[in-house]
């Protein structure tokens, strides 16, 4: 055997004479010789092994735990700014969100207000947060699954703590005609239901349904009366 391999021979020895409890230069019953401990906890675990019956040594080295448990142990603080983060991108997965929601969600987790302004800061920053996008958003979807007007999207965009300006932009973008075409619809639908019944009854119904959905009595009897006047139930030949 050469030097170089010698050499690193009496280099691993030490370093697991160092890294066995009791043992080597560290704490045995032999100091300074790292190699002969090690040969003697060689020898005893030979020994355990080829009688069962011995008692096993209550050294045994430690298995190595969860990282992440062994973090949270070491770090008994976590960062709020992290744990903020965490918060958001957790509410933001499972739908988009307002900002004033997002602020609302760390408030009741205890968020210090100031952590959660540079969180949702950068988050808006990188494009997470932005409540333009998520009013345009939340206007399309209402109108499309609910046929909700000007006045009902207005409420749903106070209710989502949507600035007053950003809402405001974001219903002037609507479509007049569009509206009016949508309450024809409704209308229309709601007329197949309604045989039978006498025209005030149905006007008051039908303008009652269209008032819940945020649409303007002048627009609401304007279409009910073009809707009546179109009923096969009241045509004459």
């Amino acid at each position: 055997m050469n030097d170089k391999h010698e050499a690193a021979r009496a280099a691993l020895e030490a370093a697991l004479a160092a890294t066995s409890p009791g043992e080597g230069p560290a704490g045995n019953g032999s100091p300074g010789n790292g190699s002969a401990g090690n040969r003697s906890a060689g020898n005893r675990s030979a020994a355990a092994e080829s009688d069962p019956d011995r008692p096993r040594s209550r050294h045994r080295r430690k298995t190595p735990g969860d990282p992440q448990q062994d973090l949270r142990t070491r770090d008994a603080e976590p960062d709020p700014y992290d744990v903020a983060r965490q918060i958001v991108l957790r509410q933001l997965a499972m739908a988009p969100r307002s900002r004033q929601q997002l602020e609302d969600k760390l408030r009741r987790r205890n968020c210090p207000d100031d952590v959660a302004a540079a969180v949702l800061d950068r988050m808006t920053v990188v494009g997470l947060v932005v409540d333009v996008a998520y009013a345009e958003m939340l206007v399309r979807s209402n109108q499309d699954e609910r046929a909700l007007a000007r006045r009902a999207l207005a409420q749903e965009l106070s209710t989502k703590g949507i600035d007053p300006e950003i809402a405001a932009d974001t219903l002037d973008g609507i479509d007049e005609g569009a509206e009016r075409a949508r309450a024809r619809q409704l209308v229309d639908k709601k007329l197949r239901s309604m045989h039978g019944l006498g025209v005030e009854v149905q006007t008051r119904r039908l303008a009652g349904m269209l008032a819940r959905k945020g649409y303007s009595s002048g627009m609401s009897y304007a279409v009910i009366r073009d809707a009546i006047a179109d009923s096969e139930e009241y045509l004459t030949d």
